[in-house]
């Protein structure tokens, strides 16, 4: 492209200012659209996806079931598959597992635990309950309970216990209370209240109960195993990977959080081509805007051009200086609405500051680069048709006119 070419179009543009200014101002907005449209529905998955997975394990590890074998699956025969119930599924030898989980990149927790169904009275009332006993240095390992601590300690003595605080409203339990704790073995136990939580999850706070991991071997009759080993990753979207790994590296069975929640991962990509749909819509309506645009250009310039054919300009030299017109339209259009949106977007709290209700945007997935590139490209594919009209004007039938 010559240099000629390069100061014919900005003559042109500068020639109109207000009309330049309006051009971009509309480009600038389609590209606010684009960025804000990435922003708000990346932020929306993140943020669904840290409080879906936030206080759950990631990928649990169990022992694998001990299914009889069919010796001859291809028969005609009637099966009748009968599992051993009478065995309590649990993980014997767990020691070794351990480092080598914690040792796996992308894992940041791992809580190895007893669990167990029981009753916890208080006087006359009873409540089912689900018992989680776990190592006291990691009792935050997976969900963030000594964060979540409403009332009391999160300090799990050996006669100590915590509850949620839907529970303790069921029942009238305060800090400090003494509660019969009655195994599914039947094995009971009194306990202290150290510590009243509020996870944000109904079914924990009101089902869930922490206790020390020695004081729960003796409660489920658990001498040396486990019941399952839970895991945290990061980031959460990696949990099927590491999963696959640790069921080579450990021979567990392995189940990833994805496996429980298909729903919402259907849910999130409808939410992305929804917003697809919506950028699209912003590009096109940038192309036919510069489109138009340069069209009444054309038709309002058609005496110069045809004496810049006349004085020599070939059709390749106009088809030049319309496309850098459109080009530089987006350009600095999408410059101007990429900087713009940036400086909205930065006075927005982050993700783990949004209130319930609020507007999740995530700066960090606004798309500016992709934005300013594509609306680049669009502009310059907008202009090449008029451009290409442009360059078939007779310099002849034009001035003659």
């Amino acid at each position: 492209m010559s240099p000629y070419a390069v100061k014919l179009a900005l003559r042109h543009l500068l020639a109109h200012p207000g009309q330049t200014a309006l051009l971009m101002s509309g480009v600038a907005l389609g590209v606010s659209v684009f960025i804000f449209m990435s922003a708000l529905i990346g932020g929306l998955a993140t943020l669904l996806t840290l409080r879906t997975v936030g206080s759950i394990p990631h990928v649990v590890l169990e022992q694998p079931d001990r299914d009889p074998a069919i010796l001859v699956p291809e028969s005609d025969a009637l099966v009748v598959l009968q599992k051993d119930l009478s065995r309590r599924n649990q993980i014997s030898i767990w020691q070794p597992a351990i480092p080598i989980i914690g040792q796996t990149p992308g894992v940041v927790g791992v809580s190895p635990q007893i669990r167990g169904s029981a009753f916890v009275a208080r006087g006359q009332a009873i409540a089912p309950v689900g018992v989680i006993g776990v190592q006291p240095g990691k009792l935050s390992a997976i969900a963030n309970i000594q964060g979540a601590i409403v009332a009391g300690s999160g300090a799990l003595a050996t006669d100590g216990i915590l509850i949620g605080s839907r529970l303790a409203g069921d029942l009238g339990l305060r800090v400090g209370q003494i509660v019969q704790l009655t195994s599914d073995r039947g094995r009971g136990r009194s306990f202290r209240i150290g510590g009243i939580f509020t996870l944000g999850i109904a079914s924990a706070d009101r089902q869930a109960v922490y206790i020390n991991f020695a004081t729960a071997r003796a409660l489920f009759d658990l001498p040396s195993g486990i019941s399952r080993i839970e895991v945290k990753v990061v980031p959460a979207t990696d949990a099927p990977r590491i999963a696959t790994g640790l069921r080579s590296a450990t021979g567990l069975k392995t189940t990833s959080w994805t496996d429980d929640n298909s729903q919402l991962f259907e849910g999130l990509a409808a939410q992305g081509r929804t917003g697809t749909i919506i950028k699209i819509f912003a590009l096109v309506t940038i192309v036919v805007g510069i489109a138009s645009a340069m069209l009444l250009s054309i038709v309002r310039r058609q005496s110069e051009i045809g004496i810049m054919r006349a004085m020599g300009g070939g059709r390749g030299f106009v088809v030049s200086i319309f496309v850098l017109e459109g080009t530089l339209i987006g350009f600095v259009g999408a410059i101007a609405g990429a900087a713009t949106t940036w400086l909205v977007l930065a006075r927005l709290p982050p993700l783990s500051a949004v209130e319930r209700g609020g507007l999740p945007i995530d700066q960090a997935q606004g798309d500016f680069l992709l934005a300013i590139l594509l609306t680049t490209f669009a502009a310059a594919l907008a202009s090449i048709i008029p451009a290409y009209r442009a360059s078939l004007i007779d310099p002849v039938e034009v001035i003659g006119t």
